[in-house]
């Protein structure tokens, strides 16, 4: 295992520094537009759609406007190309453009970002129809973490770089998986809530013809 010490530079701690910073924006951002009246879970789920939206468009949105206006990270400056070359040590593709990357990255800036701010809005409305979105976003997030590692998986993992903890761990497993089992969470939640109301229809419904 790599010495942490090697390779936890001003970046690491720049690029995670960021990360922080807009969760903590994103809790900020619940606290002030979320109304007190809505449910715990809704907090929570606020949060996260607020911290993903940011990602999506901040962090996500710099390494699609390198590999599409700068040709590729690889070949970029600035600090944003210097927190993904910091990245790339982990995963190899988001140096170089890769189609995959390139293509899985333009759905999630252009489309699950904005898809997140919508349903953000639909929070603070209360409004119902949000579990159908969160549905559609949390499938599109779980099907973009699996495209993104399923042909790394198939063909050896020839571009990712386990060797060291923090490439392993915190780039690679933490800062992915969390994309994963959240939306995953959403979905759950999302289901009880479409599937009680439609069975109280039904319910009523029955509860009607029967008089």
């Amino acid at each position: 295992m790599s010495d942490l010490a090697e390779v936890f530079s001003k970046t690491s701690a720049f690029s995670l520094g960021g990360v922080v910073t807009l969760g903590t924006v994103a809790y900020l951002a619940a606290k002030a537009w979320l109304p007190k009246s809505a449910r715990w879970q809704d907090k929570y789920v606020f949060i996260w759609l607020a911290f993903d939206a940011l990602i999506h468009f901040i962090f996500e949105g710099s390494f699609l406007w390198l590999s599409v206006f700068g040709r590729t990270v690889n070949t970029s400056t600035g600090p944003f190309a210097e927190m993904w070359k910091e990245y790339t040590k982990a995963d190899f593709r988001w140096g170089v453009s890769d189609p995959t990357v390139v293509s899985l990255e333009l759905l999630t800036v252009l489309g699950a970002g904005p898809l997140c701010c919508y349903i953000l809005y639909q929070l603070i409305k209360n409004d119902p129809a949000r579990h159908y979105w969160i549905v559609v976003l949390s499938t599109a997030e779980i099907y973009g973490g699996w495209m993104t590692f399923c042909p790394e998986w198939i063909t050896g993992s020839e571009n990712l770089s386990t060797s060291n903890v923090l490439h392993l761990w915190v780039y690679l497993f933490l800062m992915n998986f969390i994309w994963v089992i959240i939306p995953v969470l959403l979905m759950v939640d999302s289901y009880i809530n479409i599937s009680g109301a439609l069975r109280s229809v039904q319910a009523a419904s029955k509860s009607k013809k029967g008089l």
